[in-house]
């Protein structure tokens, strides 16, 4: 009992962090960072939804960047040549990627351990090929641009880096209660269960394919909603968003912030994304700082800063 009144304690304290820099601060902060905390909970939305099948399905999958460039470019598309608005991009962007995913599990889920990884890498370069020698439709690697942000019909400027970032937040937070609620049901418990033996599932009576494959459509129609968001705030998007390290970054986010924990991919979201682009400010040799990162990370928390916060947590109480 007391055990969870000191976490819940410790819920409340990070809520109101976050709260306090993602709400309060950014009408006080330089539009830079504004602009980096925007992406990063861009960012975050993707890194969280690769949770869904890395941290609570074992679905270990390369190809997750693939999906958020399907979305981005269904957004540049439909907004740059069919002058569509967000009532069209937005569930366009969810239900292109969505079905991206659900034709890729139809051959990933045959496949597993590194052929699953091997399969879903591929099928990331197939997409990123796809973009960018197909110039007559993607633009190439010119890509796509003067993609205006969309009017929501309130009187609210989305062109303000302040206000968008606001307007990115809201789907945000949405995104991470539906994730929340999606854990936290029988679906998501089932999930939990096939992780940790999916033999036993299965002799327990749970179709263990078809909740990989519907956690599979989810992950990817949640990375199709940021990449729509990401292609309002870039105002570009070209294959450098497709390419193999994009479809790393993600997986580093959940790496280092902490598998199954929702949370902890935010923090890698967070903290890749600032490392990314402050160091890379004062040295072109910020991947090494990133995979430094990465190695200590791996070393001395291996299950992520979420997994390496509780450790620290559950250690002091115990010298206490």
């Amino acid at each position: 009992m007391l055990d969870a009144i000191k976490e819940r304690i410790w819920v409340i304290a990070g809520l109101g962090v976050a709260f306090l820099v993602l709400v309060l601060l950014p009408p006080f902060l330089p539009t830079y960072y504004v602009s980096l905390m925007t992406q990063s909970l861009i960012y975050g939305i993707v890194a969280t939804s690769l949770d869904i099948i890395l941290g609570y399905a074992a679905m270990p999958s390369l190809g997750h960047g693939a999906y958020f460039a399907i979305g981005a470019y269904t957004t540049a598309l439909l907004a740059t040549r069919c002058d569509a608005g967000l009532a069209i991009t937005l569930p366009a962007s969810i239900l292109t990627a969505a079905a991206a995913a659900a034709v890729l599990a139809l051959f990933a889920l045959r496949a597993s351990w590194v052929y699953f990884l091997m399969i879903t890498l591929a099928f990331a370069m197939c997409v990123y090929g796809l973009i960018d020698q197909w110039v007559s439709f993607t633009g190439g690697e010119n890509g796509i641009e003067s993609i205006v942000r969309p009017s929501i019909g309130l009187p609210i400027d989305l062109a303000d880096t302040v206000s968008y970032h606001y307007f990115v937040l809201f789907f945000f937070v949405i995104s991470m209660i539906l994730m929340f609620l999606l854990i936290r049901s029988p679906f998501g418990r089932t999930l939990i269960g096939i992780r940790d033996s999916a033999t036993r599932m299965q002799v327990l009576g749970f179709n263990v394919w078809l909740h990989k494959y519907l956690a599979f459509i989810i992950a990817g129609a949640f990375a199709g909603l940021g990449g729509c968001l990401y292609s309002y705030y870039n105002s570009f998007i070209g294959p450098s968003d497709a390419d193999l390290a994009h479809c790393m970054e993600f997986f580093l986010m959940v790496s280092i912030g902490g598998q199954g924990t929702l949370v902890g991919p935010n923090i890698g979201a967070f903290l890749i994304t600032f490392l990314k682009y402050l160091v890379s400010s004062y040295t072109q040799r910020w991947l090494m700082i990133l995979a430094l990162v990465y190695i200590l990370c791996a070393r001395f928390a291996p299950r992520g800063i979420i997994g390496l916060l509780q450790h620290l947590i559950k250690r002091k109480e115990v010298t206490t």
